[in-house]
């Protein structure tokens, strides 16, 4: 179960660094390659969005085998709603994720003082936790892009970016951590500091996109 739980870890880390550096690597490259779109598609897509939206919404993308989201303004005007329900879940789902991480914060601070009986409440609080956190990452990655590039220049969305790569790496390291501490107890203090790394990141996230 470890094993699998550091797979699927590893696995979203990769997602979202190669998100990162697929976008970046495009923007840099804008002085030196040539889009050409045609003329009817032109504005119906974003110029930069993420990877793994573009494997399923970008111009041939997995979806677009299907008629409904054959690229064109009514597709995409269903894909804007498919993507604001998808986002309204991302949210709660992101809310629900804050609270569990706070009820295994609590519980997590009494089995350090030696109240072993909630390590089970712990672990199955850590398995919600990890379910949460990753539906939510999911529905952000995987949902249809907007209709148009954001603006240039800093902004609270620029700024919930920066700090999913805080707080998903915090989560890696407190889950890989979880399943050294029972064979090396020394590690404890680390495992407890990346998981309140994580918290505090996850929430100034949660905090800043409503702004």
């Amino acid at each position: 179960m470890n094993n699998f739980k550091y797979l699927y870890v590893v696995f979203f880390f990769m997602v979202i660094t190669f998100n990162h550096s697929f976008a970046q690597n495009e923007i840099n490259s804008k002085d030196t390659v040539k889009v050409i779109q045609s003329e009817e598609n032109q504005n119906l897509l974003p110029n930069n969005y993420l990877f793994t939206q573009r494997v399923l919404w970008g111009k041939k993308g997995l979806m677009r085998n299907f008629n409904i989201f054959k690229l064109s303004p009514e597709s995409r005007d269903i894909e804007q709603e498919i993507r604001d329900k998808m986002f309204k879940a991302h949210r709660y789902i992101g809310y629900a994720t804050l609270a569990g991480m706070v009820a295994q914060g609590i519980v997590g601070e009494r089995l350090y003082r030696g109240n072993t009986g909630l390590k089970d409440l712990h672990e199955g609080l850590a398995g919600a936790v990890n379910i949460g956190y990753f539906t939510t990452a999911g529905l952000a990655l995987f949902a249809p892009p907007r209709m148009n590039d954001r603006p240039k220049g800093f902004s609270t969305y620029k700024l919930h970016k920066y700090l999913v790569m805080v707080h998903l790496s915090s989560m890696i390291a407190t889950n890989i951590l979880s399943g050294m501490v029972e064979d090396d107890p020394s590690l404890k203090p680390y495992h407890r500091a990346t998981a309140y790394v994580a918290y505090g990141s996850f929430f100034v996230s949660m905090v800043v996109i409503n702004f």
